[in-house]
């Protein structure tokens, strides 16, 4: 199939639906698209009878989905013969439109699915010294991170070794409009917890869902975003919302609570506006932090920034989450300030400045100092108002 698409398409209708026929006794169904990738950007997925099959975005130009396997973003299972649908968004179109074409293919036989290498298991660093509060522990991770199922350079288990690695205890994977990676979390046998994760991604604004709550529909509004997550059991944050153009520009009745206030992009924590945007979204925010991690060299490494939080243990993260028990630090093993009860722990913290809600400002000598605590978030600042932790 060969076509052309012009900005007048982008702006009528920015996601496309091109149908095909799967025939019977159909074993594996092959995509390819070609276009000049200097020129435009064309996102790709699939849907079939039975419904959603898989997305890769830009990341990719072919998948293949069969009973056993498919490539990563796309969900195994028997090709149905019926109508299929390749899924086109037309993320980026020039003035003078964009030709491409499409490729398909179905085989009798099924091809041999691609082998995957096991990385090295290696050590972890030591956990720091946090008091244990009414059976509960402070546990350290990161709320976004993509694979190889989105736009991730990294397997689940190079992602997770890589975490491990950097002492996190818990990691939320959360690729692209896709839940492909869900099935296999649990079978990552890395000593950390890797939570079920998706980011619900459009070019007016981002959100992750986290939980095993099956998939969210991009297309659809944010507020049916914020219902699925509701009525699944699972979360909802806001992600990057200032963050260029991933900032969050969605009409939404039901604002989430959860908001991931400090992100990879923040680099700059002079600047301000952030937590302006926590305070105006919402009164009662839950800030989050996430990496981002895509791949080397291009975002924070996971756990930069590092999200704290109070649960019996890392299965029980999200309920942490709801109940406001977070805090926020650079990294894990940065500056780091944790609600216990009535006190606030500061640890490595020694000449900073500990911010209160009603923008008193305190000192801190010592490297691990206890502190009388009151009401709403307190942070930690440089003495040029940089932000080195937020604590809820």
């Amino acid at each position: 199939m060969r076509g052309h698409w012009s900005l007048d398409d982008r702006l009528e209708l920015m996601l496309r639906e091109v149908p095909f026929e799967v025939p019977a006794g159909a074993a594996a169904v092959t995509v390819r698209l070609s276009y000049d990738r200097s020129q435009g950007v064309l996102d790709l997925g699939c849907g079939s009878p039975s419904g959603f099959r898989g997305w890769s975005g830009g990341a990719r130009d072919e998948y293949t989905i069969t009973e056993d396997w498919a490539t990563p973003g796309y969900l195994p299972g028997a090709p149905e013969c019926g109508t299929w649908h390749v899924w086109l968004r037309l993320h980026r179109i020039p003035l003078h439109g964009l030709d491409y074409t499409l490729e398909i293919s179905t085989e009798t036989v099924a091809p041999p699915e691609p082998a995957a290498e096991e990385p090295p298991h290696g050590e972890r660093r030591a956990r720091r010294d946090i008091p244990d509060i009414d059976g509960m522990r402070w546990f350290a991770g990161d709320f976004h991170a993509h694979t190889l199922h989105s736009d991730g350079s990294l397997t689940i288990a190079e992602l997770a070794e890589l975490a491990h690695g950097r002492g996190l205890d818990f990691l939320a994977v959360t690729d692209h409009n896709t839940v492909s990676h869900h099935p296999w979390l649990a079978k990552i046998d890395r000593e950390i917890t890797l939570i079920p994760g998706q980011e619900v991604t459009t070019d007016r604004g981002h959100a992750n869902v986290f939980g095993d709550v099956g998939w969210v529909d991009f297309r659809r509004p944010a507020d049916s975003w914020v219902e699925h997550a509701e009525e699944a059991g699972g979360l909802i944050s806001v992600n990057h919302p200032l963050g260029g153009d991933c900032a969050w520009l969605l009409p939404i009745n039901r604002r989430p609570r959860v908001a991931e206030v400090w992100s990879s992009g923040w680099w700059d924590r002079r600047w301000g506006a952030p937590l302006a945007w926590a305070d105006a979204w919402r009164d009662d925010v839950i800030a989050i932090g996430g990496s981002d991690f895509h791949n080397h060299g291009s975002d924070g490494l996971p756990g930069a920034p590092t999200t704290w939080v109070l649960a019996e243990d890392t299965s029980t993260v999200l309920d942490g989450v709801r109940a406001g028990r977070t805090a926020v630090s650079a990294g894990p093993d940065a500056p780091l300030l944790l609600r216990l009860g009535d006190e606030l722990l500061a640890l490595d913290a020694g000449g900073l400045v500990l911010v209160r809600p009603d923008g008193a400002r305190q000192l801190i000598r010592d490297d691990r100092a206890l502190i009388p605590a009151g009401e709403g978030p307190h942070r930690l600042e440089t003495h040029e108002n940089e932000v080195m932790a937020l604590c809820e």
